[in-house]
């Protein structure tokens, strides 16, 4: 029986050889600390709290040996709805809710009939919740839809 190894789930789409295998993870994480003016001094500044937390995942499809177009569309219907999905990585590791930004493809190096060979895709993801409890619930609240 041969396994499927999970690189990273983002709700229910699981990022492996066969779906979209990244090559490159990047991740941003900003803090807040916006500055006032004072005079004859320098601008007073406060920490005002978490800013974006952004992560973008890059690869390459080879669609007769990894997953192609039908795992770009889910990943664009998936953006459509505007939800915020739980992000895990094969780990265990939970990084939290995210909505996908933007998705973009390049392909090349085509069949005869004009599908790629080559499919190369960066996907980018924005952190937005901020309670742990309340994304529980919403993986829940997504669950019960589901089933």
């Amino acid at each position: 029986m041969l396994q499927q190894s999970v690189m990273m789930a983002l709700g229910l789409f699981v990022f492996g050889l066969d779906t979209a295998p990244y090559q490159q993870f990047q991740r941003q994480t900003s803090w807040r600390h916006p500055s006032n003016s004072r005079v004859g001094l320098r601008p007073a500044s406060q920490f005002a709290g978490p800013g974006d937390d952004t992560i973008t995942l890059s690869g390459t499809l080879y669609p007769e040996i990894t997953g192609g177009r039908v795992s770009l569309a889910a990943l664009r219907y998936m953006g459509e709805t505007g939800k915020a999905w739980p992000l895990l990585e094969g780990t265990g590791w939970f990084f939290g809710m995210y909505v996908i930004e933007e998705i973009s493809e390049t392909a090349s190096y085509f069949f005869a009939d004009g599908a790629a060979r080559k499919i190369e895709f960066s996907l980018k993801l924005k952190r937005v919740d901020d309670d742990v409890p309340d994304i529980i619930g919403a993986i829940t609240s997504e669950l019960m839809t589901l089933l």
